[in-house]
């Protein structure tokens, strides 16, 4: 490190270049008087002596300056190979990204819904064991009237991470409910376009040649570090009409819900909210068909939690 020094502005400015590189910072605290002709004055270059007449102008302030072999102040210590270790410790290895093995079991809906036909359970689970790379996805969501399965499906799908917020999925997925078992293969995309919005996007080829689709997305509002509002949707697209299980081909639903959670801890948040539902297109014509209700709208109550 170099002190630039104020020379006359009779000096070229290369020669007052090379006299302020010239002049250590060590050097200049270990004097304590630079600039006042106590230092050994060097030869003048030719610039100098060009530039002045041949004159000698080391007296300058801008032109004293020690050798760069001048000795560390007394009262700063020359550094050993301790202090260096005790500066720059080594560094832990981690373990490479995909080896650690983790997992999580999240229950995103657990609650209860004052519905049209009487009081229903209605679940939305979720839960992964792997690593940050790959992993086995499980998902599950159904629903619970007076006592009877309306709905119920499990689905085991392999993620394989194509971001740090990105996730491709592919697997099976088994309808227990409604009508007959049906097997699926699943093949979609889930993950974050910013913070606090999940979205997952599943595309289901089954038996019989069936086909669907569903949209599905959430976001967390964050409205103090504990009471957090969230809204919900579901999009289901079928690709043909099936009256056993009352989809029909095009849009099928839409479902959408608002809930208010406090957690109490992380893992555990009671909520509270509402939930609307509507059939569209020949889904409503087969529900109208079977004297159901097209649209409706409920109260819900839950607890969320994870573990």
């Amino acid at each position: 490190m170099a002190v630039l020094y104020r020379l006359p502005n009779h000096m070229p400015r290369a020669a007052a270049l090379a006299a302020a590189l010239a002049v250590p910072l060590g050097a200049l605290a270990a004097d304590g008087h630079a600039g006042h002709g106590h230092h050994p004055a060097p030869q003048a270059g030719p610039m100098e002596h060009g530039a002045h007449g041949g004159h000698d102008h080391t007296g300058h302030a801008g032109m004293q300056h020690s050798p760069a072999s001048a000795a560390l102040p007394p009262n700063i210590p020359r550094l050993t190979d301790a202090d260096r270790a005790a500066a720059f410790p080594p560094l832990t290895a981690h373990a490479p990204h995909g080896r650690s093995l983790n997992s999580l079991l999240l229950f995103e809906k657990l609650e209860y819904q004052d519905a049209d036909d009487g009081s229903a359970l209605v679940w939305d689970a979720s839960g992964w064991i792997g690593g940050d790379i790959d992993r086995l996805w499980l998902r599950s969501e159904g629903e619970r009237t007076n006592g009877h399965t309306e709905q119920a499906e499990l689905q085991a799908l392999w993620g394989h991470a194509i971001g740090p917020w990105w996730e491709l999925v592919g697997g099976l997925r088994q309808d227990f409910k409604p009508g007959s078992a049906q097997t699926w293969a699943a093949i979609g995309l889930q993950g974050m376009p910013f913070y606090g919005l999940e979205t997952e996007i599943t595309a289901y080829y089954g038996e019989g040649g069936q086909s669907s689709l569903r949209l599905e997305a959430d976001y967390d509002i964050l409205l103090t570090n504990r009471l957090i509002l969230q809204p919900t949707v579901e999009t289901n697209f079928y690709g043909r009409n099936d009256r056993e299980r009352g989809v029909g081909a095009g849009l099928g639903e839409i479902e959408a819900g608002l809930r208010l959670r406090y957690e109490i801890s992380r893992q555990f948040a009671p909520y509270i909210g509402v939930s609307w539902g509507r059939l569209y297109g020949n889904s409503e014509d087969l529900a109208r068909d079977e004297g159901e209700d097209e649209e409706e709208a409920r109260l819900v109550a839950g607890i969320r939690l994870w573990f």
